[in-house]
């Protein structure tokens, strides 16, 4: 589903996880992992995983289609996460991040939380683990901005 120009676009019933910085045996396994993603909490909703090598390319595909999740490695890319977070601040429906690390501790959990992750995976991946994470990140996301009650205002 990679569009000629590397901007890829989901069909509309599908849910994108956007990966960056993550090494290439964590982008297959998540790769195959949400291939075979039957049976999830979201059994109705297909999966799209795209890698992104860098920040930029991560906001640029934002700016052209819907993505509710991005999984940021710490390791690789160090500041990346946080970067994100900031571009991420200035849209209107910023995706859920999580962060990745070998070295998920409560200091790197409290650091990200309190930036506005919306949480932190511990690296080797735990399938129940990552699947859980993504699919509440995923409803969090859908929450926000499709499921939310419009506000009506009147004039008076």
């Amino acid at each position: 589903m990679k569009a000629a120009q590397g901007v890829a676009i989901a069909p509309p019933s599908t849910s994108t996880v956007v990966l960056v910085g993550l090494a290439e045996r964590d982008q297959n396994f998540l790769q195959e992992l949400f291939e075979s993603s039957s049976g999830l909490p979201a059994a109705d909703c297909q999966w799209f995983v795209e890698s992104r090598a860098s920040v930029p390319s991560t906001v640029a595909a934002l700016r052209h289609a819907r993505i509710e999740v991005v999984l940021c490695d710490r390791d690789l890319m160090p500041n990346a996460w946080k970067e994100l977070l900031e571009q991420f601040a200035c849209l209107k429906q910023p995706p859920c991040l999580i962060v990745t690390s070998r070295l998920a501790d409560d200091h790197l959990w409290a650091e990200a939380l309190n930036l506005g992750a919306y949480d932190v995976l511990a690296r080797p991946f735990d399938r129940a683990e990552v699947l859980r994470t993504v699919c509440l990140a995923r409803q969090q996301w859908h929450n926000r901005h499709v499921s939310a009650p419009k506000v009506m205002r009147s004039v008076a």
